[in-house]
């Protein structure tokens, strides 16, 4: 029974079949075509693979330039409490004006004044950078905030100075000018 419902439905679709030969080289083009489409597509596929190494690559520094940050905290007076941080504030924001106003002055006697100024305070500022080191090796001791705060004084102290001796020798400058003439 089934092979006369089968044979019966082929009847019934006698026309509809392609019965048409396909034209010669229809297949190599056909394969050739399905070969470029999966080419392009593993192309776009394979710029992803450099751009997330690349991606992976910075995660991993960001997070190594992370990690080392925090292992290597700076300690200096802000570190301690609130107050030494606005004392640190107080002290770098005076010397920074300090030397604005020693860099202001142009002469050629100022300019050898301020060279040593400027070595005498890189001194300083050295010595500072290992009383950082004896505080985060000391846990806060007194004596090195003491220290800390006394040198960034003597930075002050130095530039103030140095301030004074530059406009006394350009007041004696002015004065014996004013006399010859």
């Amino acid at each position: 029974m089934k092979k006369d419902s089968i044979e019966k439905m082929f009847k019934s679709l006698e026309g509809d079949f392609d019965v048409y030969v396909t034209p010669i080289g229809h297949q190599k083009r056909f394969l050739d075509k399905l070969n470029e489409r999966e080419k392009v597509s593993k192309a776009k596929r394979n710029w992803w693979k450099p751009l997330s190494i690349a991606a992976s690559i910075l995660i991993l520094i960001a997070a190594g330039a992370l990690f080392f940050k925090q292992n290597t905290s700076k300690s200096d007076l802000a570190s301690v409490s609130p107050e030494m941080q606005k004392t640190q504030f107080f002290f770098t924001s005076t010397i920074n004006l300090e030397l604005q106003t020693l860099k202001s002055f142009t002469s050629p006697e100022a300019k050898n004044i301020i060279a040593d100024a400027l070595i005498q305070l890189d001194n300083l500022e050295k010595k500072y950078e290992g009383l950082e080191k004896d505080l985060s090796e000391s846990g806060n001791d007194q004596r090195v905030i003491y220290a800390m705060i006394s040198n960034f004084q003597r930075r002050i102290e130095l530039l103030q100075q140095v301030i004074e001796k530059i406009e006394e020798i350009k007041i004696l400058k002015t004065n014996k000018h004013e006399t010859t003439i």
